[in-house]
């Protein structure tokens, strides 16, 4: 099979992010060969013949609509603000393209179904950008509670805390707008938790929600008037999880002195694991049938005999990076594309995380709990 040929719409941090992943992704997995990024979009002509030749790209546009087209292109990676998902991805599938979609899959769970059926209907491969559950210590956590490692989990608690807009003095940004980014911290960092739990453990069936924006207005660097902020800055919720397991969740872009706080702890009669993205190489593990004398958690390393953990390096305690995560969430999409199989997580699970999200603000207006559709 020809090496796949990728169009890039985007240059800001994530568009990067899938840059070094895409040159990257043939050198680390010596099964994989490595696709052609064959051309960049951005949003002048300048600028993406800057991106083109910073980030390895043969060509560039300054029209996005001009790449999905492009008959030299056969995945259309899309990497804008949310808002553009839509468009972009159905424009792409109607050219008969395969799409890898960084998260949120669109603003509202309709928007993504309806991109998820238009993929199913033109038999193109789609995957999403939720990078953080490519972790191989996340990937040996999900293996140890299915083989009942935990015994019976009876709870599950996560967060995703984030500090970038703790500071009022922070600017208004395309993020504060309802129109532009949907939700705020649940689309921006709750996908990935609402994400990581359906990863670990299944559907979540339904949820109790609150949510608060701490500050309501911010200065819009253009016009230096206050602007509203539209969205939440914080967003807590009571989940159940479709196993009947009871669940939090706590989601902040203003958690002051957390940078990636993506965190878990899953607890089950035998034991428990406890995670924190910021130490994202170290995966806690607490067995509860060790002498009480020894009792506590014990930390295990990321190595070589974790998936993935390999083809980066041979020795263990080393350590991964962000960027390695993308490396083998692009590896997966290429396999997907390979194969002519679904891959995961695809668009369907974008539908799913869009519906919890929705599921939570609705929690939030009605002061009760919300079922998630299914």
């Amino acid at each position: 099979m020809a090496r796949p040929r990728f169009g890039l719409i985007g240059t800001g941090f994530i568009g990067r992010a899938h840059a070094i992943a895409l040159n990257a992704v043939g050198a680390v997995f010596a099964d994989q060969e490595a696709p052609v990024c064959e051309l960049l979009a951005d949003t002048t002509v300048d600028s993406a013949a800057r991106g083109a030749r910073a980030l390895g790209f043969a060509r560039s546009t300054g029209d996005w609509r001009a790449l999905v087209t492009d008959r030299a292109v056969d995945v259309v990676d899309v990497c804008t603000p949310n808002h553009l998902h839509r468009e972009m991805a159905l424009a792409a599938i109607a050219a008969g393209k395969h799409v890898y979609c960084e998260k949120p899959l669109a603003n509202t769970a309709r928007e993504a179904a309806e991109i998820a059926a238009a993929a199913d209907a033109a038999g193109v491969r789609h995957m999403m950008g939720f990078n953080y559950i490519c972790n191989p210590l996340l990937q040996l956590a999900r293996e140890m509670i299915a083989a009942g490692e935990l015994g019976e989990v009876y709870a599950f608690r996560g967060s995703y805390l984030e500090d970038y807009m703790s500071d009022p003095a922070v600017p208004w940004t395309w993020r504060c707008d309802r129109a532009l980014a949907g939700s705020g911290a649940l689309a921006d960092l709750g996908s990935h938790l609402i994400n990581l739990g359906h990863f670990l453990l299944g559907g979540i069936a339904r949820v109790q929600g609150s949510l608060q924006t701490v500050h309501a207005q911010r200065r819009d660097p253009a016009s230096g008037q206050l602007r509203a902020v539209e969205n939440e800055d914080i967003a807590r919720a009571l989940v159940e999880f479709e196993r009947g397991l009871p669940g939090t969740f706590e989601i902040s872009r203003v958690g002051t002195g957390y940078k990636c706080g993506l965190a878990f702890s899953v607890f089950g009669t035998r034991g428990a694991l406890e995670f924190q993205q910021e130490r994202m190489n170290e995966l806690r593990h607490y067995d509860a049938a060790g002498p009480a004398a020894r009792s506590g958690f014990r930390t295990i390393l990321a190595g070589p005999e974790h998936p993935d953990y390999r083809p980066f390096c041979p020795a263990p305690g080393h350590g991964l990076g962000y960027n390695d995560l993308k490396v083998i969430e692009v590896r997966n999409v290429l396999r997907a594309i390979a194969n002519g199989t679904p891959g995961w997580p695809d668009f369907h699970e974008g539908v799913r995380v869009q519906r919890v999200m929705e599921a939570i603000e609705q929690s939030h207006a009605s002061r009760s709990w919300t079922e998630v559709p299914s």
